[in-house]
C-alpha cells in the first residue's frame, strides 16, 4: 500500500492542487492535478491525470461561490475516490511568508497559524489566501495533518549583509529585513540543475524566475546567497503589475501629495510593472505582439533589469558559472531570453537561436563562456517532498 500527499497552492480566486503518490522509494509521483477557479464568482473545478488528460469538470451555483470549506470538502471527496488503495497522509501548502523563524517546512498547529497571521502585512496579496485554505481544510477534514512550505525559507541562511537594510538596528531586530521569495522554485532548480549538468553541482548560478511575479536568485553550491526580492514581494524586477525596486523617496512624494498607505499599496501591487509602463497589459505575450511603443518600452525595461540584476548577483558570488531561466516567461519566451542574451554578451553569453526558439534545456552555444539553461520549475514537487519529510522523516 502506498501513501498520497495533497499539494495546495491557494490564491485569491483559485485553488490549484496536485496529488502525489509515494511508493516508499525515490521522489513522489504526481497522479492528479487541477484547480478550482473563479472562487467568489462562479467556481469551476477541472482535473487532469498525470498525462494532462481531462478527468473531470464541475461548476457551482452562486450560493456556493465563496464557501472554501465546501469546495475543499468536495475536492477531498473527489480525490479520495481516486486514490486506488493509497492513503492520503497529509496536505502540503505553499505559504509565501515564513518570517525570520522558519527556515524549513513546519507541521501546522494553532500556534503556528497565529504566527503566520502576524506576517500578513508582509505579503498582503498572498498570505491571507494561503492561510484561508489551510483553515478551510482543517474545518472540513480536521484529522488530516497539514504542512506549511515557505517561499522565504530557502533564503533564510543567506549571509547577513544580503539580508540587512541600512536602517536603525532596532528595526532590523524587529524583523524589517530582506527575506526573498520564490524559494520553493529556486530550491527545485538547485536540486535539478546537477542532474542536467553535473559539472555545475557546486558552482555559482544565477536563476531568473520570470512570471507574473518575477525575481532572481544567486545560488552557490546549492544555497541561496542573494536575491532580488527583499522585505516584500514588491522588490527587485518589474513584474506583471508590481513595481519592483523603487526609490523610497517616491513613496514620500506620493504621501505628501495626499495618497494614503492603501492607495500606495494598490498602485504598487496592482497598477505598476508591465501593466503600468505599457498601459496595455500585464501579459508578456500581449506586449511582445503589440506594436504600441509603450508596450515595447515595458518589455525593454523588463529585460534591462534582468541583465542588470544578473551582474549584481554575480558580484554577490564573486562570479557566475551559469544562468538558468525558469517559470512561465523564463521557460517559454524566447524573445525575452534573446534580449537578455544581447545585453549580457559582455559576460560571454551567446545563445543558440534554434535551441532558444525550441525552449531547449541548454540554449547557449558550445562556445558561450556563460552556459545558459531553461529548466521548468516544479514547486509542487518540492512541497510534496517537504511534506513527506516532515511527516515521515525521509
Amino acid at each position: 500500500m502506498s501513501n498520497a500527499i495533497l499539494v495546495i497552492n491557494a490564491g485569491s480566486s483559485s485553488l490549484k492542487f496536485s496529488v502525489f503518490r509515494d511508493h516508499g522509494g525515490g521522489d513522489p509521483v504526481v497522479t492528479l492535478n487541477g484547480q478550482i477557479s473563479g472562487i467568489g464568482t462562479q467556481p469551476v473545478f477541472e482535473a487532469k491525470d498525470a498525462q494532462r488528460r481531462p478527468l473531470a469538470g464541475k461548476s457551482w451555483e452562486a450560493e456556493e461561490r465563496s464557501d472554501r470549506k465546501a469546495l475543499l470538502s468536495y475536492l477531498l471527496d473527489w480525490i479520495e475516490e481516486r486514490l486506488d488503495g493509497a492513503t492520503l497522509i497529509a496536505a502540503g501548502h505553499r505559504v509565501v511568508h515564513g518570517g525570520v523563524r522558519h527556515a524549513a517546512p513546519v507541521l501546522l498547529t494553532p500556534a503556528v497559524m497565529d504566527e503566520l497571521d502576524g506576517l500578513v502585512p508582509l505579503a498582503p496579496l498572498h498570505q491571507p489566501h494561503n492561510l484561508a485554505a489551510i483553515r478551510a481544510l482543517a474545518e472540513a477534514h480536521p484529522e488530516l495533518p497539514q504542512v506549511a512550505c515557505f517561499d522565504t525559507a530557502f533564503h533564510r541562511n543567506q549571509p547577513w549583509q544580503a539580508q540587512t537594510f541600512a536602517i536603525p538596528r532596532e528595526l532590523t531586530e524587529e524583523g524589517v529585513r530582506r527575506y526573498g521569495f520564490h524559494g520553493l522554485s529556486y530550491e527545485y532548480i538547485a536540486r535539478r540543475l546537477p542532474e542536467i549538468a553535473p559539472e555545475l553541482g557546486d558552482s555559482r548560478v544565477v536563476v531568473a524566475h520570470l512570471g507574473s511575479g518575477a525575481s532572481m536568485c544567486a545560488i552557490h553550491g546549492g544555497r541561496s546567497v542573494d536575491s532580488t526580492m527583499g522585505f516584500t514581494a514588491l522588490d527587485g524586477l518589474p513584474m506583471g503589475t508590481r513595481c519592483g525596486t523603487i526609490d523610497p523617496g517616491v513613496l514620500i512624494y506620493l504621501m505628501r501629495k495626499g495618497m494614503d498607505a492603501d492607495g500606495i499599496e494598490k498602485m504598487l501591487y496592482n497598477k505598476s510593472g508591465l501593466l503600468g509602463v505599457s498601459g496595455i497589459s500585464n501579459d508578456m505575450r500581449a506586449l511582445l505582439e503589440s506594436t504600441d511603443p509603450h508596450a515595447q518600452e515595458a518589455v525593454e525595461l523588463f529585460c534591462f533589469r534582468i541583465a542588470k540584476e544578473t551582474g549584481a548577483l554575480a558580484a554577490s558570488m564573486g562570479g557566475v558559472d551559469a544562468l538558468v531561466f525558469t517559470a512561465g516567461i523564463g521557460e517559454r519566451s524566447a524573445p525575452v531570453r534573446a534580449r537578455v542574451g544581447d545585453k549580457l554578451a559582455w559576460m560571454g553569453m551567446e545563445l543558440d537561436d534554434a535551441a532558444n526558439e525550441a525552449n531547449a534545456a541548454k540554449i547557449s552555444t558550445p562556445g558561450s563562456r556563460l552556459p545558459v539553461y531553461v529548466i521548468p520549475t516544479d514547486e509542487e514537487r518540492m512541497i510534496a517532498l517537504h511534506t513527506r519529510r516532515v511527516l515521515t522523516g525521509r
